[in-house]
């Protein structure tokens, strides 16, 4: 345990900051943890007590955007310790670990460079937490642990334990674009758009028919050339960003992810489309377009900034 001890000296590797949180079941233990915290002279902001999937995920939550600050770290207490780990690594860029001995919350440490340690109130002895954080504080990423014998990484693993720090959060990005608690997004998900042949770069697939609303698609760089419909419309942006000049009343909305935008029947409008952009849009009666310019004319107005 010499190698243990040494690795564990240094108080450089300790967290500036610690975010915690417990459930019932785990209160009384991360009291006695963060006691030990304050007597290091670690900030500790604690977040209380109250259900362990609520506590973990906001555990979880803060981490995540603190992500950039490798010096704030979190600390979590339920009866197990499993519950509030599962929560917080809801989280992209968080690493909870349960640790219910100071082999576990090195290796831990070493292998994962777990930010969140997870603590165990029902199992897991007040001395014996303290010496669990104490490790969990002490030991850098990729140092010797008991996976390792204690004894230095080899290169080929070192390397590997690199890049999963940059894999890992990549890991389900694809599958969770589409958001499965959004209804639009649902409406959208491995549905095919078919070609606006009006526009080039455009898409479209109708979703509901009276009223009627549609998912539509546009290329980066796209263009609307100025048009008109013979209905009013709302849009909804769930990806990308665009500009709209409503050329009847004189007005330029920039719109960006989540922003609204209300055209009223009748009203001359032009679009640029600066990312691949995707929204959602909503309209009474048959669709209909009216162009009151060609799309080179648009595309000169939009460069001349007179648009």
């Amino acid at each position: 345990m010499a190698n243990t001890t040494a690795a564990a000296s240094s108080a450089d590797t300790r967290p500036r900051k610690i975010i915690t949180g417990a459930d019932g079941f785990g209160a009384e233990l991360k009291d006695a943890l963060i006691s030990h915290l304050q007597s290091l002279n670690i900030e500790v902001e604690d977040l209380g007590t109250s259900d362990y999937y609520s506590v973990g995920a906001e555990v979880g939550r803060r981490v995540s955007a603190a992500e950039s600050d490798s010096g704030t770290r979190g600390l979590l207490a339920c009866g197990t310790g499993v519950g509030v780990g599962i929560f917080a690594n809801k989280f992209p860029g968080v690493f909870a670990a349960t640790c219910l001995t100071t082999g576990d919350a090195l290796n831990a440490r070493s292998i994962n460079n777990c930010n969140v340690l997870a603590v165990s109130g029902m199992s897991t002895s007040k001395d014996s937490a303290v010496e669990i954080l104490n490790a969990w504080l002490d030991t850098p990423f990729k140092a010797p642990c008991p996976a390792s014998n204690f004894k230095p990484w080899e290169d080929n693993l070192s390397c590997f334990f690199d890049n999963s720090m940059n894999e890992m959060p990549k890991i389900g990005k694809e599958e969770s674009k589409f958001d499965s608690s959004c209804s639009i997004c649902c409406l959208v998900k491995n549905r095919e758009l078919n070609p606006i042949d009006m526009i080039p770069g455009g898409s479209m697939k109708i979703v509901r028919e009276s009223p009627t609303s549609a998912i539509v698609r546009f290329k980066a760089g796209s263009v609307e050339p100025a048009h008109h419909h013979t209905f009013g419309h709302d849009l909804v942006v769930m990806e990308g960003r665009k500009s709209v000049w409503n050329l009847s009343k004189g007005e330029k909305f920039d719109l960006g992810v989540g922003d609204y935008l209300f055209t009223p029947a009748g009203d001359v409008h032009r679009v640029k489309y600066y990312e691949d952009t995707e929204f959602f849009i909503k309209w009474d009666g048959h669709w209909d377009m009216f162009f009151d310019e060609d799309l080179e004319t648009a595309k000169s107005e939009i460069d001349k900034g007179s648009a």
